[in-house]
C-alpha cells in the first residue's frame, strides 16, 4: 500500500524493543531561522533580555516588578510567546523605559537585521499575471 501524497510519516514512536525512539534534531531548523527575518516577538525578547542584563538583574527580579512568573518572563526573551500589548507595557515600566522607547528601539534592530534579497524579482509576484497579459496582447 502507498502512502497519501500530503501525508508523511513523523520521526519517533517505538523501536522493535517497544523502547522510545526520540527523533534527532535536524540542523535545518537554525539555518532556516538564519536565512530569515527575524519576527517581531524574537526582536522584543532580545531588546528585553539585553534591557535586563544592562540593569544587572535576574530574571526574577524583573518579572516580580512586572507582575509575571520569571519562567513566563524567560519565555518572552526567548522569543517563544507574543505578550499582550499591556504585558509590553509593565515589562517597559519594569525596566524603566517608555513602551514608544522600547518599540523605537526594537524596529531599530528590525531595519538593522533585515535581510536583503540577493536580486530582487524584477515583477512583484501578485502583479506577474498582469504583466505577462500586456506583454503578450
Amino acid at each position: 500500500m502507498s502512502e497519501h501524497p500530503r501525508l508523511k510519516a513523523l520521526p519517533g514512536g517505538l523501536d522493535r524493543a517497544g523502547r522510545s525512539v526520540r527523533p534527532t534534531p535536524s540542523p535545518a531548523p537554525a539555518r532556516e531561522r538564519a536565512d530569515r527575518e527575524p519576527l517581531w516577538r524574537e526582536a522584543l525578547g532580545e531588546r528585553l533580555r539585553s534591557l535586563r542584563l544592562d540593569l544587572g538583574e535576574k530574571l526574577t527580579e524583573t518579572a516580580g516588578r512586572a507582575g509575571i512568573s520569571p519562567q513566563y518572563l524567560s519565555e518572552i526573551e526567548r522569543g517563544r510567546k507574543e505578550p499582550s500589548s499591556e504585558m509590553i507595557a509593565a515589562l517597559a515600566g519594569a525596566l524603566g523605559i517608555s513602551v514608544g522607547g522600547l518599540t523605537r528601539q526594537v524596529a531599530e534592530e528590525l531595519l538593522r537585521t533585515r535581510l536583503t534579497p540577493t536580486a530582487p524579482p524584477a515583477v512583484p509576484h501578485r502583479y506577474a499575471g498582469q504583466v505577462m497579459l500586456s506583454l503578450a496582447a
